[in-house]
């Protein structure tokens, strides 16, 4: 099978959380946590934490679309934050931690809208507030911030945040996980 490479970023909250998640799912290559959307060239993560720099955390993921597809990643995206929030992810507060797409093709584009689009359709979801945007640059961010759930799991905002959505994530989206994360 070719071994064909894609990208998606999303930005859902703290970015930790969006690498813990997407790093569990089969047919992910890599993660890097990173800004995108804003105005500053080079943000820091203080810079971006200030809310001025227009930046989003977000997490930028290579996947083989042969393993899993565009869409599925959508539907862990949107089943793993609250996309009905504005620029709110539980405590985390301002516009970094906005619900965000941003798309690397005209196809990725069409299929977040359509996504989007059904889930406003269905009256039990509540309003998406998710941007839709194309992708310009992206800022990978400070090492100290890569792979960060997977070396401080005992930290608090780990053990009381992702790890319950991990959880969660094993529960609803089994079938999408690589070996070894599954229940």
């Amino acid at each position: 099978m070719e071994n064909k490479i894609e990208i998606a970023v999303f930005g859902g909250g703290c970015f930790w959380c969006t690498e813990a998640v997407f790093q569990s799912l089969k047919g992910i290559l890599s993660i890097i946590p990173g800004y995108s959307g804003g105005s500053v060239k080079n943000p820091t993560y203080e810079n971006v934490c200030g809310g001025k720099t227009g930046h989003a955390e977000v997490t930028k993921i290579e996947y083989n679309p042969n393993l899993i597809s565009y869409e599925d990643l959508l539907t862990v995206f949107f089943a793993t934050h609250d996309p009905t929030t504005l620029n709110r992810q539980g405590n985390d507060v301002g516009t970094q931690y906005r619900s965000i797409i941003f798309y690397a093709s005209s196809d990725q584009k069409q299929s977040a809208e359509k996504f989007v689009e059904k889930l406003n359709n269905d009256e039990a979801s509540g309003k998406i507030v998710t941007e839709i945007q194309p992708l310009g640059e992206f800022y990978k961010a400070e090492d100290y911030h890569q792979k960060y759930y997977e070396q401080h799991k005992d930290q608090p905002y780990c053990a009381l945040i992702i790890s319950p959505k991990l959880e969660k994530l094993k529960e609803k989206f089994s079938s999408l996980l690589k070996s070894g994360h599954e229940k």
